[in-house]
């Protein structure tokens, strides 16, 4: 259950950001960053916090190479679900939900992956702490 709430809140903060429809804070930020810059701004540093806790997790967690792999797997699996005639890829919009999924999930592996590690392992990972 706590993988599928860091997916959740990664596929929100990624679907506020941006998505095909106008209900978004790129669109909504263009349409009216000249009458609401002060909001504009603020909502795109609580947007901003957002990414920056969970790509920081994320790289902590599995690093770079470990987000191409996540991708990889993701890709992999849309690609055979493209071949075997369970996805078309023709409308633009769903190409833009699939995106953010694949994104979103990419960033809750990255987030949960640290607590998959420990469990699996019986490792625990530790920060750099100054003393």
């Amino acid at each position: 259950m706590g993988f599928v709430i860091r997916w959740v809140f990664a596929f929100v903060l990624l679907a506020a950001t941006y998505n095909p429809t106008e209900w978004n804070y790129v669109r909504w930020s263009m349409a009216n960053a000249d009458t609401n810059l002060s909001m504009a701004v603020l909502l795109g540093l609580i947007l901003g916090v957002g990414y920056i806790i969970y790509l920081r997790a994320t790289l902590r967690s599995i690093g770079i190479f470990g987000m191409v792999l996540i991708l990889a797997v993701v890709g992999t699996l849309l690609w055979v679900l493209f071949d075997q005639g369970f996805i078309s890829l023709d409308n633009p919009t769903v190409n833009t939900w699939i995106g953010i999924v694949a994104l979103s999930i990419v960033l809750a592996v990255g987030l949960s992956w640290s607590i998959v590690r420990r469990r699996l392992t019986g490792q625990t990972d530790v920060d750099d702490i100054d003393e």
